[in-house]
């Protein structure tokens, strides 16, 4: 399982998933990627679970990246346990995902190859994706760049 080897504070309140991501939303090494479309807590052994599924269908070949590291401690009290008496232990780590997060890449692999891949390892996050091209990513990138400029010029 994934998880950090230390932290700064061993437990942390629960946050917020509003808002759009800050970074990570670009395919950096890979061909395609896997977007999320909703926010979500994903939990390490759901990353572990993605991850074999793609590289089974890949049978090795080709080369995957996880983007995305769960953080953020989640803690929980015993089961029949009296309110009270403090904070609960940590039960498990969670990467906490806003829409728009590029969560897995993969490269080396034909394209209807890695989209499969790809469909197979959506199937075990438990938020929607949708499954995108690094062309796809950038056009979509220049497009959002170009629309408030040509609105500003329209005005003038």
């Amino acid at each position: 399982m994934l998880m950090p080897k230390r932290v700064k504070h061993r437990k942390q309140m629960r946050g917020s998933m509003r808002g759009k991501p800050t970074r990570g939303t670009k395919i950096a090494y890979g061909e395609f990627g896997l977007v999320a479309t909703e926010p979500c807590w994903i939990r390490s052994n759901q990353i572990e679970a993605a991850r074999v599924a793609l590289t089974r269908y890949t049978r090795r070949t080709g080369k995957v990246w996880i983007d995305i590291f769960p953080d953020k401690p989640v803690t929980a009290k015993p089961a029949e346990t009296r309110m009270g008496s403090g904070k609960g232990s940590v039960e498990y780590w969670v990467a906490v995902v806003k829409p728009g997060r590029v969560l897995f890449e993969i490269a080396g692999i034909p394209e209807e190859a890695a989209r499969e891949a790809l469909r197979l390892a959506m199937h075990k996050l438990p938020c929607t994706c949708k499954i995108v091209s690094k062309e796809q990513l950038e056009a979509k990138d220049k497009e959002t760049v170009k629309a408030p400029s040509e609105e500003g010029g329209e005005e003038a």
